[in-house]
């Protein structure tokens, strides 16, 4: 009948990170230390929001966001990596391969849409200050938030579709540290050629889209400070946008590197991912609360457990 016999892929085999043997305990310590850090920075900056009713503002509630993305994010491959690192397990389930995919894009593509909707805040904030509250009321912010999950989730069910529809029969070793699309469909019997297309389209489309909205929403944003007569109020403006401006250049820094530069070394590139999966994460709390005094003055009182509002 002219069948062949495949044996379908159940699980993939991580290869990990390239030329790390004799550094796994030192990568496995390095590693748990900044996940550690992006755990507990990001959740004291989520409850010194929720627990300071000063901080109800739109900007901040963005932030909270922000805070937890960054630990889903963080969450996607540290703890697989830490395993792999210390027990040398490399095998990852069929299942979690595809949750690794999903919540990668999911998460990642949620990160770029709301540094886009925290540009716009503060565009608005600063451009248009007299109709700030009228504009970014809570049912706008909610929207937006909402906007940006909702987007993403849509995003990423439809690359993890096309990924896992592909049939796998052949090898399962993936050559990288985490499952992604493009490690993850070479090892697919079948054209990739549509899943590879809508990836690099999407993967290009969306990052560059919000680029040019942030570039341009800054752009205003200088214009209107320029333009102020006051020093105090130009310096309260970039001190607002400064701690944004640093996350979103740490954000697409990474992105151009990867997807603009397609003949850096392997080992360069996984650096990269690492240095955005495991330790970006872990800088922007650091970021927002170092050049905030609000933010600082609630942990502060968090840590104190007095009342934020004496």
């Amino acid at each position: 009948m002219g069948l062949v016999n495949h044996t379908v892929v159940t699980h993939f085999i991580l290869l990990g990170i390239p030329d790390a043997n004799g550094l796994q305990t030192i990568l496995f310590i390095t590693f748990l230390a900044f996940y550690l850090c992006t755990l507990l920075g990001n959740l004291l900056i989520f409850s010194a929001i929720l627990t300071d009713p000063r901080l109800h503002t739109p900007m901040y509630f963005f932030l909270c966001n922000l805070s937890v993305l960054d630990i889903g994010y963080s969450s996607i491959s540290t703890p697989k990596m830490l395993t792999n690192l210390w027990f040398q397990s490399r095998v990852i389930s069929l299942g979690g391969c595809m949750s690794q995919v999903f919540f990668y894009h999911f998460l990642g593509s949620t990160e770029c849409l709301l540094y886009t909707v925290m540009a716009y805040d503060r565009y608005v904030a600063i451009c248009h200050p007299l109709r700030y509250r009228l504009i970014m009321n809570r049912k706008m912010c909610a929207l937006l938030a909402a906007g940006t999950w909702i987007t993403s989730f849509f995003h990423s069910t439809i690359l993890t579709s096309l990924t896992f529809t592909l049939p796998y029969c052949g090898s399962n070793v993936v050559d990288y540290f985490f499952c992604d699309i493009f490690p993850v469909v070479k090892l697919a019997c079948a054209d990739t050629y549509v899943i590879e297309t809508v990836t690099l389209t999407n993967t290009g489309v969306v990052p560059i889209t919000c680029f040019h909205l942030i570039l341009a929403s800054y752009i205003r944003i200088m214009f209107s400070v320029l333009k102020m007569n006051s020093s105090e109020g130009r310096r309260k403006a970039a001190s607002t946008c400064a701690s944004h401006l640093t996350v979103v250049m740490l954000f697409f820094g990474q992105c151009a590197l990867i997807y603009t530069q397609p003949h850096l070394s392997k080992v360069l590139v996984t650096a990269v991912q690492i240095f955005g999966n495991v330790v970006t994460p872990m800088l922007n709390p650091a970021i927002y609360t170092l050049r905030n005094k609000e933010v600082k003055a609630a942990l502060r009182k968090l840590r104190g457990g007095q009342n934020p509002e004496h």
